[in-house]
């Protein structure tokens, strides 16, 4: 049983996330524009409020629930809605189940029928978790609700089968941009008279700073993920910025294009960074998504690529003060190109979910906030949220829509108005550079084992200071290629 798990999980893993044509990429999802201007809203719910169901019976496994090592207070708030379930709902018993997605945990629970009930996938899931039958259809249960007629297209594309009938919704989409540790620039004496941070605007600057960053203070100026696939999840936004196209279909096939020019110059500005510019954390092969949150958050380095969906980590995490934490744009490329990198996270439910299991944990999004209509819980929920956020030292800044119901985004936009504590300033360029069109969705074919190819470059080159970046980008793209030729291409 144990290695046709492991052998199912593999095949998985390797799972092309569309039809393997054009039409993988139609439609992409592209999250709502983000409003930035303080509007003058009235919070008037739309809709009605959740009237509960007696007779609803269902056993629920939650796993958005937070983590034992998380802020006392979202615990707290979950509890809030738990005993408001139990309200509505009484014969729907709750079970907390803290749960971080990934392919090899899912797929095991999954089969075994011991999937939370509800979780949260990347972007990059869905196609993949819908082709293997790892999820439920709640089609129903979602126009019952009246909540599909806000789904983006893209991101409902993304969330459907090729009949039509959709597995998930959204929950927040994010763009990848530049973290800055404030207290660092400042340090550095880094700051402009406004006394907001003089943030790099291209990939050159940003190498030049995070050097002046090292020179004057001693911390590194930037930490760069070196490790796992998150190194090749970055270097793709750089390459990008690069003039780099990554994946391409020409003549019925999909075509991989890591050793391109634009590549490899992309590379070698990498290589730089450790070798010309000596700026970045002592061994960044040894850093994760999670560890480079910790280097900006404890003063262990100075920038570090992340996205507005993750502005607790440095802050209420890893102890850097609200007001001095700041997200700016991912850096523009030597041609200008700037292009920060969107995905973000859905809410999908097990295989084995029933009816009324699905529309428990509809429920409870809605008192969490999640929902994308107005009502008095969904309401209720956002504030709730805001509120602990503002207790636990957390960036109350605006989402980056994922739904379009233009009520509740700028409902959830007065929200954050009204519990605001940072200085917008500090954010400002980011959501103005985003809503001018810089988002682009991650490639669409294999994301994940790209990555992993990529990363094995990137640590080559950064313990090897005369690495050949072509010969090893060169055996990238034929290992890459093999594998969509082989799971992709040629399965068709």
């Amino acid at each position: 049983m144990k290695k046709a798990i492991i052998a199912f999980t593999l095949a998985f893993i390797l799972l092309l996330t569309g039809c393997g044509s054009p039409a993988a990429t139609e439609n992409e999802p592209t999250p709502t524009t983000t409003p930035t201007a303080t509007p003058d809203v009235d919070i008037t719910p739309t809709g009605e409020a959740l009237e509960g169901d007696p007779n609803l019976t269902a056993t629920i496994k939650l796993g958005v629930w937070p983590s034992d090592t998380a802020a006392e207070s979202e615990i707290a708030m979950h509890e809030s809605f738990v005993a408001k379930m139990k309200e509505l709902y009484p014969n729907v018993t709750i079970e907390p189940f803290y749960y971080q997605y990934a392919v090899d945990t899912y797929v095991t629970m999954a089969s075994a029928g011991n999937a939370p009930t509800v979780f949260q996938p990347w972007f990059t899931e869905p196609q993949r978790l819908i082709n293997a039958g790892l999820v439920a259809d709640i089609t129903d249960e979602l126009k019952e609700k009246g909540w599909e007629q806000y789904m983006n297209p893209g991101y409902k594309k993304m969330l459907s089968d090729a009949d039509g009938r959709v597995y998930g919704i959204p929950r927040d989409s994010y763009g990848l941009g530049l973290m800055i540790n404030v207290e660092l620039f400042e340090a550095a004496d880094l700051m402009n008279d406004d006394g907001t941070p003089k943030y790099p605007k291209t990939l050159e600057e940003l190498a030049v700073t995070a050097q002046t960053i090292k020179e004057r203070t001693g911390a590194p100026g930037f930490c760069l993920l070196a490790m796992d696939g998150g190194g090749g999840w970055h270097y793709s936004n750089i390459a990008w910025n690069f003039g780099a196209t990554l994946e391409t279909y020409e003549n019925g096939r999909w075509i991989a294009h890591l050793n391109s020019p634009e590549c490899v110059a992309a590379m070698e500005y990498v290589r730089d960074l450790k070798w010309k510019y000596d700026c970045l954390t002592a061994d960044p092969t040894q850093e994760n998504w999670g560890s480079g949150m910790t280097q900006l958050g404890t003063g262990g380095a100075a920038m570090y690529f992340g996205a507005n969906d993750a502005v607790d980590n440095p802050t209420a995490i890893n102890g850097l003060a609200v007001d001095k934490l700041a997200l700016v744009p991912f850096p523009a490329g030597p041609n200008g190109d700037q292009y920060m990198l969107a995905g973000g996270t859905a809410y999908m439910f097990a295989p084995n979910a029933t009816s009324d299991q699905i529309k428990a944990c509809l429920a409870y999004l809605e008192l969490m906030g999640k929902a994308p209509v107005l009502t008095p819980d969904s309401i209720e929920g956002m504030k709730q949220d805001a509120a602990r956020r503002v207790q636990d030292g957390i960036p109350v800044i605006p989402r980056i829509q994922a739904w379009n119901n233009p009520e509740y985004t700028e409902a959830e936009l007065e929200v954050v108005n009204q519990y605001q504590n940072i200085d917008m300033r500090f954010y400002q360029d980011y959501f103005d550079t985003i809503n001018k069109g810089a988002l682009r969705a991650e490639e669409p074919i294999m994301a994940q084992e790209m990555y992993l190819e990529l990363t094995k470059v990137i640590q080559k080159v950064l313990t090897n200071e005369d690495a050949d970046i072509q010969k090893l980008l060169d055996r990238a793209q034929t290992n890459f290629q093999k594998l969509v030729d082989e799971y992709v291409n040629d399965a068709q």
